[in-house]
């Protein structure tokens, strides 16, 4: 076996990335190595790349020049010494949260908020995760990666490789709908809901038995088209026609169980606000689309309705097996989402070019070993 790989490396903030070969990684006795055959292209790598360093000093990126690459899904070629219930040839999904394993949060089993938490080929969440990432510092944009064993999520053969690299942001909304007690009596709003992060919000609220999933956005062709997926079950609303909170209660009897905002950084405060007013007494709001900024809301008017505002960011592995499960049982349909393929040698061309995607039914993916 070759001693190299070919990796798609940025050696400077804002620069595109240049294909190198490097050194092959080894497993530790406790990881796995991965031949990689399909890595998500998110919405967001673009601004990561870009403007991280500017946006958020205080937390690090990979040190360059590094491996970029969030949602990697493959197969195991090489397995460490202590690593059990793994081997070669199994299909897996790599989780890339990472964390240290000794702080106090670790030491409670609560890994996803380690001090150090890190995304592996992505970025640092506290000033103190430059160690986690140093300690895995390969992203899903190279023909191989290491990882550590309890960041795998074992795929069945129904899950293909392209759609298990969607499991990040699947995975997000999945996790945040699990926080809110989302179940067979829950009327849901997702603010967002026709694209990336809020298409996963639909596939699973209605595979949780989410009786009425309202949706919110602004290009029509793209909401019907999701309304189109449960026409029973999911009511679409153009933000083009009015506010949402008047919607939300013209349509429902005091309004939603649970606000979901997959709106990005860049999305303006309003139909955040919107959300949170469309909440019925005791309701709860999760934040996981990164609306950012100092946004006013009337903490007494929450005190007195007793309602919840959560931030919810990224799953666990044990999440990712549940997700897995449910696509292969036939829960979650994951064949609606319409995958554009590119080599690791077109990676700039698929970073910029996914601003000309389908809403959410785009899913952008390098094939690191499509030669």
């Amino acid at each position: 076996m070759s001693k190299t790989m070919t990796a798609a490396r940025m050696h400077h903030v804002g620069e595109p990335m240049v294909l190198e070969e490097v050194p092959l990684p080894e497993p530790g006795p406790a990881d796995v190595r991965v031949s990689v055959q399909a890595c998500n292209i998110v919405p967001n790598l673009a601004n990561i790349l870009a403007n991280w360093t500017t946006w958020f000093p205080q937390n690090p990126l990979p040190a360059l020049p590094a491996i970029f690459g969030l949602d990697p899904a493959g197969v195991i070629d090489s397995v460490g010494a202590d690593v059990h219930g793994f081997k070669p040839g199994d299909r897996v999904y790599v989780n890339p949260g990472r964390h240290c394993g000794g702080c106090l949060a670790c030491r409670r089993g609560d890994h996803i908020n380690c001090t150090s938490y890190a995304f592996a080929g992505y970025f640092g969440f506290t000033a103190t995760a430059s160690q986690t990432l140093d300690r895995y510092p390969y992203g899903g944009l190279a023909e191989y990666m290491i990882a550590p064993q309890y960041a795998l999520v074992k795929l069945p053969e129904s899950v293909s490789f392209e759609h298990a690299a969607r499991f990040g942001y699947l995975g997000t909304a999945y996790s945040a709908l699990r926080k809110a007690g989302v179940g067979t009596d829950t009327t849901i709003l997702v603010n967002g809901i026709s694209g990336t992060l809020g298409l996963g919000v639909a596939l699973y609220a209605q595979a949780m038995g989410a009786t009425r999933i309202l949706g919110t956005g602004r290009d029509r062709d793209l909401l019907e088209r999701v309304r189109a997926l449960a026409p029973g079950r999911i009511e679409t609303f153009s933000t083009l026609d009015g506010p949402i909170d008047r919607w939300v209660h013209s349509v429902t009897d005091g309004g939603v169980d649970v606000h979901i905002s997959a709106l990005g950084p860049g999305a303006p405060h309003e139909p955040f606000l919107q959300g949170m007013k469309s909440l019925r007494r005791g309701g709860k709001a999760v934040n996981i689309g990164a609306t950012a900024g100092d946004v006013p809301i009337d903490v007494h008017h929450m005190m007195d309705q007793q309602q919840q505002l959560i931030g919810s960011v990224w799953f666990t592995a044990g999440e990712g097996e549940d997700m897995a499960a449910m696509a292969a049982n036939g829960m979650v349909d994951l064949s609606i989402l319409e995958n554009v393929a590119y080599p690791l040698a077109k990676v700039n061309d698929a970073i910029n070019g996914i601003e000309n995607r389908h809403g959410g039914f785009s899913n952008f993916i390098i094939n690191p070993n499509d030669k």
